[in-house]
């Protein structure tokens, strides 16, 4: 269900800003993108696994939380990772 550190490494390398940049919004958003991908495969066999659809809601809020921050801050970094990661919004 959870990301493979390789994976995480590729989706680092592809979304940071900078050569050491390993925790800005637009990285954190991806990995969390990843993620609730990943979770939501897991739900398509597993109907009713609730503990972990808890799990994946506060995944999607702290994405929300974190786009909302982005647009509120540097829009044209938040317009970017909403085209680059295909999200509706």
């Amino acid at each position: 269900m959870s990301i493979t550190v390789e994976r995480k490494h590729k989706v680092i390398e592809e979304y940071r800003v900078h050569d050491t940049d390993t925790g800005s919004p637009e990285v954190q958003i991806a990995i969390l993108s990843e993620r609730i991908v990943n979770l939501t495969e897991h739900f398509k066999s597993h109907k009713k696994d609730h503990h972990s659809r808890r799990g994946l809601l506060m995944m999607v809020n702290q994405r929300r939380r974190l786009l909302d921050y982005l647009k509120e801050h540097e829009v044209d970094r938040y317009r970017a990772i909403i085209s680059r990661l295909g999200l509706r919004r």
